[in-house]
């Protein structure tokens, strides 16, 4: 049965026909799995179906100990900002004037926006190791839950812009290149994201996202 702390995303198949399988192999797994089990599905805890306005999409769970939280691009609070999530910040800076001030994102969970990896458990120091565990199911299904009304996507990168292939044209959709360090620079800096999406979610009626402060 799912978690009772998942909410409305508890009643997705994923949760009965493949999570098992997926818990009994990490189960038994001797590595170390980030990010810690209790932080497992945080993202959705956090941020219900209706109270979903925007998607991130990231990969998988930073492979660093300490570092992953749950959270796509988040880390816990007073963790070196990884270089990646130096570069949104950067960009967040040129766009809008300002920043968070610690890489702990959960506030934007909490004002809607799902900060969903596409796998949600990574063995210590082998980045993508789960990439293939069956992660991709769970996924799946909440984009397609996602796509009965407007939101907006922020699809970072070649992997997040295939995953969500297929959404319908009622959504804003926002492509460009991964913030790392090794396409940053090939147009994701400019690409004013973040005020792109406020603007858009205010036409649609929505409050704007408090990007920079809780």
């Amino acid at each position: 049965m799912a978690d009772t702390c998942l909410g409305a995303w508890g009643d997705l198949p994923f949760f009965y026909e493949d999570w098992p399988r997926i818990q009994s192999t990490l189960a038994a797994d001797t590595r170390p799995i980030l990010p810690p089990d209790a932080d497992r599905f945080k993202a959705l805890e956090l941020t219900q179906p209706n109270d979903t306005r925007v998607v991130i999409l990231g990969q998988d769970p930073y492979p660093t100990p300490g570092h992953a939280m749950g959270l796509a691009f988040s880390v816990t609070p007073d963790t070196k900002l990884p270089k990646s999530l130096v570069n949104i910040f950067k960009e967040m800076e040129d766009d809008i004037g300002q920043c968070p001030k610690s890489g702990d994102l959960t506030h934007w969970a909490k004002s809607g926006v799902l900060l969903l990896n596409t796998a949600l458990s990574v063995p210590a120091h082998d980045a993508g190791g789960h990439a293939k565990l069956g992660w991709q199911s769970l996924t799946e299904q909440v984009l397609k839950r996602l796509d009965d009304a407007p939101r907006a996507f922020l699809l970072w990168g070649k992997h997040a812009q295939t995953v969500a292939t297929g959404l319908k044209t009622h959504h804003l959709i926002l492509n460009a290149p991964h913030p790392s360090p090794l396409s940053a620079y090939r147009g994701f800096f400019g690409s004013k994201p973040f005020s792109q999406i406020n603007t858009w979610l205010k036409s649609q009626g929505h409050s704007p996202i408090p990007w920079a402060n809780p």
